[in-house]
């Protein structure tokens, strides 16, 4: 019997060695090159909590009112494709009831403005490209990829200094598995402010030069472990003035017990963070499973039929020879050899 070897195995074959080289490629090269922070991101997150603020028109502070706050992130792809990193322009504008409607960061209680660059693999801040202001840490707008259960440096804005962020525990946040991270801000002088002394309890100095203070009495980050999305914050801020020098506080500029993200935003957060963990957790781990499983059975499959081949009778040359020469014995030469046998 003769062997031979039939193209679909050799398809089988070769399409699970294709899986199995593939497989571990996917795993240890192409997922760990999609672990990038994207530079064209265009995203806008709401807080919103009840609290006090300093009123302007009436000069006096004002309570159990609705704070929003409004984070809009802009990427410079520009600038981004130039320098390698992650560019983000942040505009930031703190609201109330009554300049909300107006839609003009302009006209809100506290409006800033501030570029973010950072590496886009590390998440480590990067110095170039006009950031505003110069920042340190591991974590401001997002985390670095694959987070760990572990403290980790996070830039407080208005403060303009880090803080340590405690890993508390595992969580579910509309049913999308994240890390919970807590700190807080101890009452610290943040800068001056030129006030009329009567502001401040100073009514026989003309303009006084106030302190402004800042505490944080609960940072609260949920954190999507994967891709490092923030999946849900709340905060806690209390902005104060006090007369120079004092330990008391006497206006109270900003105050909210618990300032949080928005369900709009909560929803919109969680989806955003379920899409990029799935697409790497399908780079990361389903397809190399999954290549790897189909590649090992194809290559078995494949190799097998390689092996054993499709089967053909060999036929010897004297049989070969045999049937030429019975060819030759046709009716004619019969008669011709028994006619020479009659002589």
């Amino acid at each position: 019997m003769r062997r031979s070897t039939s193209l679909p195995s050799l398809i089988l074959l070769g399409t699970g060695v294709f899986l199995l080289v593939l497989s571990p490629l996917l795993a240890w090269y192409v997922e760990p090159r999609a672990k990038r922070t994207p530079t064209d991101v265009n995203t806008t997150t709401v807080f919103q909590g009840k609290g006090s603020y300093f009123d302007t028109g009436s000069v006096t502070t004002v309570d159990d009112q609705t704070i929003t706050i409004t984070r809009r992130v802009l990427g410079d792809v520009a600038a981004g494709e130039r320098s390698g990193n992650a560019v983000w322009d942040v505009s930031t504008q703190i609201d109330t009831p009554k300049t909300l409607p107006l839609d003009d960061p302009r006209k809100s209680l506290q409006w800033t403005t501030e570029r973010w660059v950072t590496d886009r693999r590390t998440n480590l801040p990067v110095h170039c490209c006009e950031e505003k202001p110069t920042f340190e840490g591991e974590a401001y707008l997002k985390f670095p990829f694959d987070v760990e259960k572990r403290t980790y440096i996070w830039w407080d804005s208005t403060l303009g200094a880090t803080v340590p962020l405690k890993f508390e525990e595992s969580t579910e946040i509309d049913g999308h598995e994240g890390y919970r991270f807590t700190g807080t801000v101890e009452a610290v002088k943040t800068g001056t402010r030129q006030v009329p002394g009567v502001l401040v309890d100073r009514p026989k100095s003309g303009q006084v030069l106030a302190e402004e203070w800042y505490s944080n009495a609960g940072i609260e980050l949920i954190v999507e472990p994967r891709t490092g999305r923030i999946m849900n914050a709340a905060i806690a801020p209390t902005k104060t003035l006090r007369a120079p020098d004092s330990e008391k506080d006497v206006v109270t500029l900003l105050a909210s017990k618990r300032l949080e993200f928005t369900e709009a935003t909560r929803r919109e957060q969680v989806k955003l963070a379920s899409e990029d963990s799935g697409r790497l957790k399908l780079l990361g781990e389903t397809a190399p499973l999954g290549g790897g499983i189909a590649g090992g059975l194809l290559t078995a499959v494949g190799a097998v039929l390689v092996i054993r081949g499709r089967r053909r009778p060999e036929h010897s040359e004297s049989d070969e020879n045999g049937l030429s020469n019975s060819s030759n014995l046709s009716p004619a030469n019969v008669a011709g050899t028994s006619g020479l046998n009659q002589h």
